[in-house]
């Protein structure tokens, strides 16, 4: 079997898409994991409780 430039660029391209999926996966499950609720939840209020208030 002979392995090109060609044979190459395809194996890359395809094992790219396919590494790119299931990382987009691996992200997917962890953001909506039920365990992790409480780490988002608390990330959401602690950004809108620390915000810029007038000087008195």
């Amino acid at each position: 079997m002979n392995i090109d430039h060609h044979m190459l660029v395809g194996f890359a391209k395809s094992f790219g898409l396919f590494y790119l999926l299931a990382m987009a996966a691996a992200a997917l499950l962890y953001a909506c994991w039920p365990a992790n609720k409480k780490r988002f939840d608390k990330a959401a209020r602690d950004i809108i409780e620390d915000e810029d208030k007038p000087w008195r």
